[in-house]
């Protein structure tokens, strides 16, 4: 059955400004170059602004600064994402879960679980486990002994949670993810590695998303921590005792060893790398690809990055000059005593 909304009804309780018919109906969401007549769709996007007069989109979310004369009802906004964010869910059509635990599902000894939340088939449920209110474990999930799932915490197909690992009120982890697995601990002995037991947890806070096939190593001896808000891209490797600060944002394939501590309102770009033992403060901005070596003190934008490609004999000599800039510093020191040798004889 198709859904179908006002533009009233859509954004009632938003901060928002309609320009044109309030009862217009809506049916769905579409982008702006790829419209369809009764859909909604958003504009962030400057560069965007020229389709407005000729898309098919029965309605449009835009801020006040690109707002322009077209035949299209406008929603006026200071954030149009966050107000599409809100109209999109009118139309999410993902499967409601069942309330219950499913027949096929393996309760272990002493799990609590509450009325309201929904086991899915062929999951597990280790020993005192608690699953609280409006929770969902999917098909096919793992859920270690003395783990606790907050309310409306949702875990989807596939997903490993470790023992002893806490996850918070409407927290989402995405299929694939791992939650709780061994932090890479190894002692030397002789020339052979050891494998040092790893007895801390992981504790995620609420409002917590974590992306598919995300892997959130336990603690060495303290828990690993995500704090409440933070937002995980899929591919993300967070090592033993790393702590995230609330409403920290990361994209995927980033790496973070061990013990690092990421600040609260920071943004990590896809590929970034993050060492062990360092501190990022609170609202630091790191580009994609970039390589984090030490601390970083104070808020602002960092980069190191990977130069954009190029042919690959160019990159070959770059490469080799980079690797004689020891012999150049060298010899431009050796010219620099020269010169200034030359120029006391000459003053002399």
């Amino acid at each position: 059955m198709q859904k179908h909304y006002t533009l009233t009804e859509l954004v009632q309780g938003l901060d928002v400004t309609i320009k044109g018919d309030p009862n217009f109906i809506i049916t769905g969401v579409c982008t702006i170059e790829k419209s369809k007549p009764g859909c909604i769709t958003f504009l962030t996007n400057t560069l965007y602004r020229k389709h407005l007069a000729t898309t098919q989109a029965g309605a449009v979310i835009l801020s006040e600064k690109d707002v322009v004369d077209a035949p299209i009802n406008m929603i006026v906004t200071r954030n149009p994402h966050y107000v599409y964010a809100k109209i999109a869910e009118f139309f999410d059509d993902k499967p409601n879960q069942i309330t219950g635990i499913h027949p096929t599902a393996v309760i272990g000894e002493g799990a609590e679980i509450d009325p309201s939340a929904s086991i899915g088939p062929f999951s597990i449920i280790g020993r005192q486990v608690k699953i609280a209110a409006h929770a969902v474990v999917g098909a096919q999930c793992f859920v270690g002994d003395f783990c606790e799932l907050g309310a409306a915490c949702q875990l989807d197909t596939r997903v490993t949670v470790y023992h002893n690992v806490k996850i918070g009120q409407r927290s989402r982890i995405m299929s694939g993810a791992v939650i709780g697995s061994d932090g890479f601990g190894f002692a030397n002995q002789q020339g052979n590695w050891h494998k040092v037991p790893q007895l801390g947890g992981v504790q995620i806070g609420d409002d917590v998303d974590v992306g598919a096939n995300t892997t959130i190593d336990r603690g060495a001896v303290e828990d690993t921590v995500i704090e409440d808000g933070v937002k995980l891209d899929n591919l993300i490797q967070v090592a033993h005792n790393v702590r995230i600060g609330a409403n920290t944002v990361i994209a995927g394939c980033v790496g973070i060893a061990g013990s690092a501590v990421i600040g609260k309102n920071c943004m990590i770009g896809g590929a970034a790398c993050v060492n062990g033992h360092i501190k990022i403060a609170d609202n630091v901005i790191i580009t994609g690809m970039t390589a984090v070596t030490k601390s970083i003190q104070e808020p602002g934008i960092y980069s190191s990055g990977i130069l954009g490609a190029v042919p690959n004999e160019e990159f070959r000599r770059n490469n080799a000059r980079f690797h004689r800039l020891g012999n150049l510093m060298q010899r431009v020191k050796e010219l620099e005593s020269a010169f200034k040798a030359l120029t006391e004889r000459n003053e002399s």
